[in-house]
């Protein structure tokens, strides 16, 4: 009754325990569909969220650390062609990775993946992390799609996020997230923590597994740094505005990433 109230076209909610993998609770909604788990889904745009391998490819395999240097011309939130230049100009802003990063910052990233990744760097780390891949695990859902293109174009959108074509599921976003608190380490999420037979003797006892390992304990740590300057002073900041004065969350060391886009449909954000 309460999801109802916005009149919303689908929502899903899912919190993991990031140390172990256990799901602690799944929430979704689809008015269409009452019948369906949109948690489980691939359909959603990862967006900005793909940032997230990006800038860990970034940190992973040229060394980049929160304070390397970066440029940009333009507007923060644009993809124009023009943007994707190296060339310099009195016009030129100059950030940091980790407020590239904090602040979505779609050219710095679109030149990452274009001009500095490029596409085989692009696809290794987007393996690495599980994209078109699913983890033997207690519930079905479905897997994330990434693929790249000879289009130059094409892989700054991808870089950034920019674009409809990368997909993924709330589930697979929390998995990706989870190489972020695990040193490195993405967990195969889980529902079911144990059963028992009618005698009440245990008969299964599910436990922490670890799915990939898309980077190292190193880069972890810098995007944890970059996750936290999100919260503190990026993109999520309004909406965490007041926490560190609040009785729970003073106490909890919070990092993030926002992504926001709608499908070719426009009928998921």
């Amino acid at each position: 009754k309460t999801l109802d109230r916005g009149k919303p076209e689908l929502i899903a909610i899912m919190a993991m325990d990031g140390s172990t993998g256990f799901i602690k609770a799944m929430a979704g909604f689809d008015p269409n569909k009452p019948d369906t788990n949109p948690c489980t889904s691939a359909n959603y745009p990862a967006a900005s969220l793909f940032k997230i391998v990006t800038a860990s490819a970034a940190v992973e395999k040229l060394n980049y650390t929160a304070t390397t240097p970066l440029y940009f011309n333009g507007g923060k939130y644009t993809l124009y062609k023009r943007q994707l230049s190296n060339h310099k100009t009195k016009y030129t802003t100059r950030v940091t990775l980790e407020t590239a990063f904090a602040e979505s910052i779609n050219p710095v990233f679109g030149k990452i993946g274009q001009l500095t990744l490029g596409k085989n760097t692009l696809d290794h780390f987007a393996e690495k992390f599980g994209f078109n891949q699913s983890p033997e695990t207690d519930f079905k859902f479905s897997p994330p799609h990434f693929s790249t293109t000879d289009n130059d174009y094409h892989m700054a959108e991808l870089g950034c996020g920019f674009n409809r074509d990368t997909l993924i599921s709330p589930v697979f976003a929390m998995t990706m997230v989870s190489a972020i608190v695990n040193k490195g380490q993405c967990l195969v999420p889980r529902l079911v923590d144990r059963i028992n037979n009618s005698d009440e003797d245990e008969i299964y006892k599910s436990s922490k597994e670890i799915y990939k390992i898309p980077i190292s304990a190193k880069t972890a740590a810098t995007m944890k740094r970059l996750m936290k300057k999100t919260v503190s002073s990026g993109t999520a900041r309004k909406l965490f505005r007041g926490y560190s004065r609040d009785k729970v969350l003073s106490h909890l060391s919070i990092g993030g990433k926002t992504g926001s886009l709608s499908n070719r449909a426009h009928t998921i954000k």
